[in-house]
């Protein structure tokens, strides 16, 4: 008995799978252009996935520039005594703690800067103020909180530093002290207004001393010791007086001067 011919054509098989189909035309494919192309297609979607991101990100730090400032007001309305007096105080402050929760899940955490030496990539300067003890730009207190976004600054803080000392240091090298040279004539002049004030007091002495009157000793009375008297100085004469007294106008019209 004879097999029945079969009229389907046998299908060659290798390693058991039906070999693929080659579409018309593959044969004639540049594949060193069109590898180019596709690797400029990739290059193009990684720079617009590449902007994308900036812009995200971009938006994301300008929503956490607001919620940072959402958080300045939450704090100055904690400190309003009229809402503390409502008992407004605590759900405030409830509030900002949930605020900065969600701000530390996004990396965003406040700066702590106090008694740290000013930063200008980190703090802006808006005063000073006289601290005994403390460096000069050392930050002495916070006037608005700064925040960092991860490893970015996401907003500089705004604090008051120490002033410098202004108190000058004594000099441990002084310069020895230089005695001005005396004009020509100073001494001179100055010896003469002595003379002439000391003629001048002579002159007021003798003419307030009064006189003694003699008395007379009777003729048998013994002897009395004779009393020793100071010669007198001799009056300057009237010409040597005057030249002393124009001289001495002389000097006190150079100390004016001075």
């Amino acid at each position: 008995m004879t097999d029945a011919p079969t009229d389907a054509p046998a299908e060659a098989l290798v390693d058991g799978h039906r070999p693929l189909e080659i579409p018309p035309g593959v044969e004639d494919v540049d594949l060193e252009q069109a590898f180019g192309r596709l690797l400029f297609r990739a290059s193009l979607l990684g720079s617009k996935l590449t902007e994308q991101k900036q812009a995200a990100r971009a938006e994301q730090r300008e929503l956490l520039g607001i919620l940072v400032e959402v958080d300045d007001a939450l704090a100055a309305l904690g400190l309003d005594r009229e809402l503390v007096a409502l008992g407004r105080g605590a759900g405030l402050e409830a509030t900002r703690r949930r605020l900065l929760g969600q701000l530390a899940k996004a990396r965003v955490r406040p700066m702590r800067l106090e008694g740290m030496t000013a930063d200008p990539d980190l703090t802006e300067i808006v005063g000073t103020e006289a601290r005994s003890g403390v460096a000069p730009e050392t930050v002495v207190r916070t006037v608005v909180t700064g925040f960092f976004w991860g490893d970015e600054v996401l907003r500089r803080a705004q604090v008051v530093v120490a002033a410098p000392d202004s108190e000058p240091h004594p000099d441990p090298y002084p310069e020895p002290a230089v005695a001005e040279p005396e004009a020509p004539g100073a001494t001179e002049t100055a010896e003469a207004a002595e003379t002439v004030e000391a003629l001048e007091t002579t002159e007021a002495t003798e003419a307030v001393k009064p006189e003694t009157p003699e008395t007379p000793e009777p003729d048998d009375a013994p002897e009395a010791a004779t009393p020793v008297t100071r010669a007198q100085p001799k009056a300057a004469p009237p010409r040597a007086r005057r030249r002393a007294k124009a001289v001495a106008e002389q000097a006190r019209q150079m100390k004016r001067k001075k």
